[in-house]
């Protein structure tokens, strides 16, 4: 685990991802803040990718969830068959979408504890709704940020939780709101598990990595 790097190599890091990218998206594909809790659910242990084919045809008969229960537990799982964990998230996301309808009006709550009252939402998935959908400063850390955030300093810690109130409590009130869509997408595309692209690396001469690649 690197050291917690310190306030104004974070500023110099952060304000290299903003001019890179200065509004950054996650990568699935919603069109509500309903469908996006949803598509979230489903993402657990799958890749955006195929997350996003399944609910390509979903979203259409399904984007409320007043219409999810319409459609019925069976005729979702056939929608996201090709998903992991497919029969078991059809169940939560069924479940769910009775208690926003029971509970919420049909409408999803945004109060974290709110959201992680729901069947199958996490800490992570509470944070990505309540970032992406109402622009709020939470930190999703996923594998990616993890990772990294422990490879480079950027944002240590020996669990989730702890790496994620490293962001919270050093990266600079400027950058919170999009740290995270930052840190998921260099994690994923260049800071990689197993041969991160150092060469090609925007921070590579602020970042501590011992083991660089050329």
């Amino acid at each position: 685990m690197a050291r917690q790097l310190d306030y104004h190599t974070l500023r110099d890091i952060f304000t290299r991802f903003q001019a890179a990218e200065p509004e950054p998206r996650g990568e699935l594909d919603h069109v509500n803040a309903f469908t996006l809790l949803v598509a979230v659910v489903l993402s657990a242990q799958a890749t955006d990718v195929g997350v996003n084919r399944a609910t390509q045809a979903l979203f259409k008969v399904a984007d409320t969830p007043e219409r999810m229960l319409a459609l019925g537990e069976e005729a979702l799982t056939l929608h996201i068959r090709t998903i992991g964990l497919y029969r078991n998230k059809a169940k939560n996301v069924i479940r769910l979408s009775q208690i926003l309808v029971e509970e919420y009006g049909g409408c999803v709550p945004n109060s974290r504890a709110a959201l992680q009252s729901l069947p199958g939402v996490g800490r992570k998935t509470a944070n990505v709704v309540l970032n992406t959908w109402w622009g709020y400063p939470a930190q999703a850390v996923d594998t990616h940020i993890f990772r990294i955030g422990n490879r480079t300093g950027i944002c240590p810690g020996k669990d989730v939780e702890a790496v994620e109130r490293a962001i919270e409590d050093n990266v600079p009130v400027d950058f919170q709101r999009h740290a995270h869509h930052w840190l998921i997408l260099h994690g994923r595309y260049t800071c990689r598990a197993r041969k991160p692209a150092c060469g090609t690396c925007l921070i590579r001469d602020l970042c501590p990595y011992e083991d660089k690649t050329l």
